[in-house]
């Protein structure tokens, strides 16, 4: 059950690859965003609902930029019996709350994409308080004071992080590290920079290869989204849409399990969806990602 504690395209990085498009409030400072006796009760509901195996706070940006997150970690943990996880990209680490924050967590995914500071503003685009060393050392800091699961992912673009030397790179820092497993991941949704492109198949076994731990995912999800929270097709197309752009047949599906048909079509009249292709496949995306717009 993924948990986003902060508004959309919220981030201390813009990152070339991100699905959710460019960063649109870029900052360091934490915030609480929301009301955090009210995350916790939605959590505590749903959950209770849907009987996940992980509580993962995620976001539709840095969850960590969430001040009350420590809060929410260990109250999900104790009202719930559930084990916790949270994906970050791993910028803010440096910092000793955050650190604390998270070491309640069960398993922590950082992102690691560079090896170098040309690379990292690249590829990640961060907030100008954010260096790569900075950021390296918060992420090693961390694996040294944390007792749960580091799970590393980096994400390869073709000819801006996947030659030979910065794969060696990235090597030297993961190695620094030392998480429980990496992930090494190639865009499949359509990303914020139109350029962007995954890198060819030998450059992932390549990254496996140099990288110790490496488990490469460069294939399309499968598998089906959780519904049970939605009550209608048209909410859970956007809901889910607005965290995973949805391929064309994965909307259908959606449909059919609220046993209706012709929902994306009117969507996409009504301008609440729109159609991008990306290698190939056709993507829906809720329409105020392209306006630049927040819907709450």
């Amino acid at each position: 059950m993924g948990v986003s504690p902060i508004p959309p395209k919220t981030c201390s990085y813009t990152c070339v690859y991100c699905q959710l498009g460019r960063t649109t409030h870029l900052q360091t400072a934490r915030e609480s965003f929301y009301p955090k006796e009210n995350i916790l009760a939605e959590i505590i509901k749903r959950g209770k609902n849907s009987a996940p195996d992980y509580v993962t706070f995620v976001g539709d940006g840095e969850p960590t930029l969430c001040k009350d997150l420590g809060w929410l970690i260990r109250q999900t943990k104790e009202q719930l019996q559930l084990p916790t996880a949270v994906i970050t990209n791993g910028s803010l680490l440096f910092r000793e709350d955050i650190r604390q924050d998270l070491k309640d967590a069960d398993v922590v995914m950082p992102t690691l994409d560079a090896g170098n500071e040309k690379t990292f503003r690249a590829v990640n685009r961060s907030h100008r308080s954010i260096t790569f060393d900075t950021m390296l050392q918060g992420l090693i800091d961390f694996r040294h004071e944390y007792s749960g699961q580091t799970w590393m992912e980096i994400m390869l673009v073709k000819d801006v992080n996947d030659s030979k030397e910065e794969l060696l790179s990235i090597k030297s820092a993961v190695d620094a590290i030392e998480p429980e497993r990496v992930y090494v991941v190639t865009p499949i949704r359509p990303p914020a920079e139109p350029w962007v492109e995954p890198p060819l198949p030998e450059t992932i076994l390549m990254a496996k290869v140099l990288i110790s731990k490496a488990i490469p995912i460069s294939k399309l999800e499968s598998g089906q989204f959780g519904l049970q929270e939605f009550t209608n097709a048209r909410e859970a197309i956007l809901e889910t849409g607005s965290r995973h752009p949805l391929r064309r047949e994965q909307a259908a599906e959606i449909e059919r399990s609220f046993g209706v048909s012709k929902v994306v079509d009117q969507m996409l009249r009504d301008r609440e969806l729109v159609q991008t292709t990306y290698k190939g496949e056709t993507f829906l995306l809720p329409g105020y990602f392209i306006r630049g717009e927040k819907t709450h």
